[in-house]
C-alpha cells in the first residue's frame, strides 16, 4: 500500500507556492499615476512573459494530477482549486494584452510630431494602461486568494485516522481517499435450472 504520510502537506505547500509567484508578479505591477511612470515595452514584455508562464504553471499543476491514478488520494479539492484560479488568470492575461497593445501605440508613435488628434489618442491609451493595469493587479489578487484559500481549508487528517472516524466526522475537504472495503464472499448459489421433461 502507498505511503501517503504527509501528501496533504505537500499540496498546501506547492498551492501556497503558485499564489506566491502570483503575489511576486502582482508587485511588480503598478498603476501609473502619470504618462511618465507608464512601465517601457522592455518592462512590459518581461511582466506579460511571466504572466504566460503562470498561467502555464496552471494547467502544468492541473495535468500532474489529472493523470495520477493513486487510488488512495482525491485530487478533486487541489483540481478544483487550479482550475478556478485559471478564469481569473486568464482575465489578467486578457487585461494585460489590452495595455501591452497601448504600449506599442504608444511607441509607435512617440516621436511624432504633436496634434490635437494624437494627443487625445495618447491621452485615451493611457487611460485605457491605467484602467487595465489596475484589473490586472485585481486578477492576480483573486488568483492567489483562491489558492491560499484551498490550502487553508486543506485536511491533513491521516488515512488511518480518517479510517476510524465515522462517516459523518470525517472532513469533505480530506484528499485521502479510503481503500472501498470488498464485501466477505458467500456462499455460492446456483441458480435454479429445472430438470428436462422426458415424454410418456
Amino acid at each position: 500500500m502507498t505511503d501517503h504520510t504527509g501528501r496533504a502537506g505537500l499540496e498546501k505547500y506547492e498551492l501556497y507556492a503558485v499564489s506566491r509567484e502570483f503575489d511576486a508578479l502582482r508587485e511588480q505591477i503598478r498603476v501609473p499615476g502619470v504618462s511618465s511612470s507608464l512601465p517601457d515595452l522592455v518592462t512590459a514584455s518581461r511582466q506579460l512573459a511571466t504572466l504566460t508562464g503562470l498561467v502555464k504553471d496552471l494547467s502544468d499543476e492541473i495535468l500532474f494530477r489529472a493523470v495520477d491514478e493513486d487510488p488512495g488520494i482525491d485530487f478533486g479539492p487541489v483540481i478544483y482549486a487550479y482550475t478556478s484560479a485559471a478564469v481569473p488568470a486568464g482575465r489578467a492575461m486578457e487585461n494585460y494584452t489590452e495595455a501591452y497593445a497601448q504600449f506599442g501605440f504608444l511607441r509607435r508613435f512617440a516621436d511624432a510630431p504633436g496634434s490635437t488628434d494624437l494627443d487625445d489618442a495618447r491621452q485615451a491609451a493611457f487611460h485605457v494602461v491605467q484602467e487595465r493595469m489596475e484589473l490586472v493587479r485585481d486578477d492576480l489578487q483573486e488568483v492567489s486568494d483562491i489558492l491560499r484559500g484551498t490550502a487553508d481549508r486543506l485536511d491533513g487528517t491521516p488515512p488511518r485516522v480518517l479510517a476510524a472516524l465515522s462517516r459523518s466526522a470525517r472532513p469533505p475537504n480530506s484528499i485521502y481517499r479510503l481503500a472501498v472495503e470488498q464485501p466477505a464472499p458467500g456462499p455460492v448459489r446456483l441458480a435454479y435450472t429445472p430438470a428436462p421433461r422426458h415424454g410418456r
